[in-house]
């Protein structure tokens, strides 16, 4: 998210669009970019940093919006460059002596290759004699001039890059070499003509000979490369505001490539992989910054400096080790070392891996440069998540054979099945097992609780394959358009022809989307280990990512507020989410428990058409439902448990209508029609709804069909009654779904009260069961102050409430129009994964407030699964939730994140 603004930057960028390294500090970056801001405070610290200016954020936002530069900044360019020349002694371009400068790119958050760079600006036939003179090379100047005109070229003209890499290919074959510095002056003087007769064909211009012609067009081209496809792109990867707009860095130019005294590299205060202290990073003689990153040498590492340069190597160490002190963070440093001199080009904090961050964040901690609160914002969920999936070992052979939405992170391996009986059926028998299908729906849910991972070919990351795996912490790739799936012949076929039979091995990669045959070896997690307590962070020998992530989570939970419960429907679920840190279960979704072989009793209930038929299909589910809850309250003693009474869209219980009419078409025309099924088929088309999922469910469903909710609270009540007797403590809340008006829960609550009391007698005890409802229609939402009358909780299904909202359809939306939203930047993040906050946020912090306002006491939760998103939980901590709910695997991120936003409010009402 944006930092806080300098309340003075207004001020000062009304008026001023240049600043000098000296006149800047790290933070300014709103105003001067990371890179600018980062420039001038080496500066400050008296490090050597070339001397140079900053074009603002402002200028470029000016240029953006109106095409045009603002009118005083040539003026302020100008300036800034007169006083650079006096400061370097030289003029730009000159031809006896050129000042020469770089034009670089430098957003306020770090965007590595997103937008151009120019090196070089100032070189021209008339200086590039007078730059070999002062060198001593003329070698050096016809390289950096053949330089410049391959990166103004493509960045600043537009030429297509390739000509340029083909003709400095071809210079290098006709000498007979396979790299550039082999080339001699003379074949870099035939090369830059060679540029230059491209730039005019390709452009119809000649490259431009005016030094501050070329300074002037760069700063355009870095202006215009803030919205690029790739910039915009990253942006949205990164969640970065597209409004920030780019600084522009005028840095008088050092030269790594004068000779094997000269080099450049990229240094890491800390190993950004691993966390560990040392040396880090890479260093190329005789070149310039791009070479490394261009990769068109190889580099050596880092320690190899000490002796080749040991001066200056040993200055780099102790510049890293103040700018780490200073920043008191990891730093990432690019340097050049010109004839023997070490010159500091960039510092920023450098980006590293989930687990260096973990590691880096309690490091600190004990060399004193940060406390807990602020380790504890270095980190996040997102990287917790990482750190918590298998994942397979990339240095294994594999085949690829196709790729899909990376749905659900992980490594999963097993055996090729295409239908949910066959993947329980093998799984009993210890196979693992991949379960493969076009598309899951609810029946296939037991086949994905059985199998290791899940892959579809179609769907996106809210599918209901996708959603459901990540409630179980499921590996799950959806999307696989390129991969046929052909479930009666029971197999899987790629587009170059390799066939994947049921019982074949093939392994899918949640974190990337990738599916290969065959079994790639997979490396566990060490942090699910510590979670499900299989490893103790206060062992001697346990793994130290784990002992810095077990220090991160304790602090979190000192300081948050939010309390963290699970979405279980079972004893299973119920008891690793316990382990994972579960203060109870904010939703047991009683629709899960009617899936499999219950499921024709529920369909003979909603299909009974007498009372004699309702009642004995009523009293079938009873004891099985009354033993689903004693299993939950054991697992659960002493927390509590929220159960949401029947909720699911009503054709999820009922046969198929078009299968059925066929099945009866067809005995029709063989005139053995059966009477069952001619009577089944009338009550389907009765019952049959264009949208099911606004239609007859939920609290719909209990009011429709009599004795169903009743039933469930009475299996609910008996369940908690006999574990209190058995000396237990169960804590049983009771939700009401799809409430839209006060006079729907007032009905339920009455019957379900009248069933408790009847409960309590019978059992000789007294239970303290708990009637609310969910929040997931806006007209809940807007009526939550009368709702509240009758409730003694809400939970908001955020899931429902993004789909009502924005009239979505969760299950089409997402294939259809979803990715060009994303493309054209009207959505930064789908809202199924990210609560909306102006829209399904405010309904939430309306509702809440209105529902406070009618009961104080009134408990608050959400138990969609924006419960477990990182952003989500941040909302929800300001909105004065109680709590959270997510599925058991995403339980330690939604503690993480709790912590992190108790301490970023505490943080921000200390300042």
């Amino acid at each position: 998210m944006p930092e806080t603004q300098d309340p003075h930057v207004t001020q000062r960028s009304s008026a001023k669009f240049v600043y000098d390294f000296t006149e800047g500090n790290k933070d300014l970056k709103d105003l001067l970019g990371g890179k600018g801001a980062n420039l001038a405070e080496m500066t400050n610290l008296g490090l050597p940093v070339p001397p140079g200016f900053v074009i603002t954020t402002e200028a470029c936002k000016v240029y953006l919006d109106s095409g045009t530069e603002p009118a005083a900044l040539r003026a302020e360019v100008s300036e800034h460059l007169d006083a650079l020349e006096q400061k370097m002694g030289k003029k730009l371009g000159q031809a006896d002596d050129p000042l020469l400068v770089s034009v670089r790119s430098g957003a306020k958050f770090s965007m590595p290759g997103m937008m151009d760079t120019v090196l070089n600006i100032g070189l021209s036939d008339a200086s590039v004699s007078g730059l070999a003179a002062q060198a001593g090379d003329e070698r050096f100047a016809w390289d950096s001039y053949r330089r410049l005109i391959q990166m103004f070229g493509k960045t600043v003209l537009g030429v297509d890059g390739e000509l340029f890499e083909e003709a400095l290919e071809e210079a290098k074959q006709a000498k007979g070499i396979r790299v550039d510095i082999d080339l001699d002056a003379a074949d870099l003087q035939s090369l830059v003509a060679h540029f230059k007769d491209i730039v005019a064909k390709e452009t119809g211009r000649d490259f431009p000979q005016e030094p501050r012609e070329q300074m002037d067009l760069a700063v355009r081209a870095v202006f215009d490369s803030w919205n690029t496809d790739r910039a915009k792109l990253y942006r949205r990867q990164e969640r970065i505001p597209g409004d920030l707009g780019t600084a522009v860095n005028v840095c008088s130019m050092v030269f790594g490539n004068l000779g094997p005294d000269s080099g450049t590299g990229v240094a890491f205060t800390r190993d950004p992989a691993s966390g560990h202290q040392g040396v880090y990073g890479d260093y190329l003689q005789n070149a310039q910054g791009e070479d490394v990153v261009a990769g068109i040498r190889n580099t050596v590492p880092l320690a190899d400096l000490e002796q080749i340069d040991k001066a200056s190597y040993d200055q780099l160490m102790q510049i890293m080790e103040t700018l780490e002190t200073h920043y008191k963070d990891l730093c990432d440093i690019e340097f050049t070392i010109e004839r023997g001199k070490l010159w500091m080009l960039q510092t920023r904090v450098g980006k590293r891996t989930a687990g260096a961050a973990f590691r880096i964040a309690t490091q600190l901690v004990d060399q004193g440069l940060i406390d807990e609160a602020e380790a504890l914002q270095r980190v996040n969920g997102a990287q917790l998540a990482q750190l918590m999936f298998p994942r397979f070992d990339l240095g294994a052979q594999s085949e690829m054979i196709g790729r899909g939405i990376a749905a659900s992170p992980g490594a999963a391996v097993g055996k090729a099945v295409f239908d949910s009986y066959t993947a329980v059926k093998w799984s009993r028998s210890g196979e693992k097992v991949i379960l493969i299908r076009r598309e899951t729906n609810p029946d296939d849910l037991n086949g994905m609780i059985a199998a290791e991972g899940i892959l579809t070919s179609r769907g996106g990351k809210t599918s209901h394959a996708a959603v459901v795996a990540r409630g179980m912490g499921k590996t799950c790739v959806c999307g696989a358009e390129e991969l046929e799936v052909d479930t009666k012949s029971r197999r899987l076929t790629t587009q170059d022809g390799i066939v994947i039979e049921e019982g074949d091995t093939v392994s899918v990669d949640g974190s990337t989307g990738k599916v290969y045959a065959g079994e790639v070896p997979v490396v566990p997690s060490p942090v699910v280990e510590y979670f499900e307590g299989r490893m103790h962070a206060g062992a001697e020998d346990a793994d130290e990512l784990v002992k810095a992530v077990h220090r991160i989570m304790a602090y979190a939970d000192r300081v948050r507020r939010l309390r963290v419960r699970a979405n279980a429907d079972n004893a299973e679920d119920a008891a690793r989410a316990r382990r994972f840190g579960a203060q109870g279960i904010g939703l047991c979704r009683t629709e899960h428990m009617f899936l499999g072989e219950r499921r024709e009793m529920v369909e003979r209930l909603i299909l009974a058409d007498t009372e004699t038929d309702r009642d004995a299909a009523l009293s079938q589910l009873l004891p099985l439902q009354k033993a689903d809850f004693i299993e939950l309250f054991e697992s659960m003693d002493g927390l509590p448990v929220t159960v949401r009474l029947l909720d699911p869209p009503l054709h999820e219980f009922l046969p198929d209508i078009t299968e059925l009419s066929v099945r009866v078409a067809l005995a029709e025309a063989r005139k053995d029609a059966n009477e069952n099924d001619l009577r089944l088929l009338q009550a389907v088309h009765k019952l049959h709804e264009q949208n099911p999922m606004l239609g007859l469910r939920g609290v719909r469903l209990g009011l429709v069909i009599p004795g169903l909710f009743a039933m469930q609270v009475r299996a609910i009540a008996e369940a908690a009654a006999e574990r209190k007797n058995a000396k237990g403590d169960p804590r049983a809340e009771i939700m009401i779904p799809l409430v839209g008006t006060v006079q729907e829960l007032e009905i339920v609550r009455e019957e379900a009260e009248q069933v408790i009391a009847e409960v309590e007698k019978t059992h000789d005890v007294s239970l303290k069961l708990t009637l609310g409802t969910m929040i997931e229609l806006p007209r809940a939402a807007l009526t939550a102050g009368q709702i509240a009358e009758s409730a003694d909780f809400f939970s908001f299904g955020t899931n429902d409430l993004t789909q009502t909202v924005w009239g979505f359809s969760r299950d089409d939306v997402e294939a259809s129009f979803f990715t060009a939203y994303l493309e054209k930047g009207i959505f930064g993040v789908s809202p199924f994964e990210t609560i909306d906050k102006d829209g399904v946020g405010s309904l939430v912090r309306n509702a809440a407030a209105a529902g406070r306002a009618t009961r104080p006491d009134l408990k608050l939760g959400v138990c969609g699964e924006h419960g477990g998103d990182p952003e989500s939980v941040h909302f929800f901590h300001e909105a004065g939730l109680d709590y959270v709910s997510c599925s058991p695997f995403r339980i330690p991120v939604a503690r993480l994140e709790a912590g992190r936003a108790a301490a970023e409010s505490k943080g921000s009402d200390s300042r």
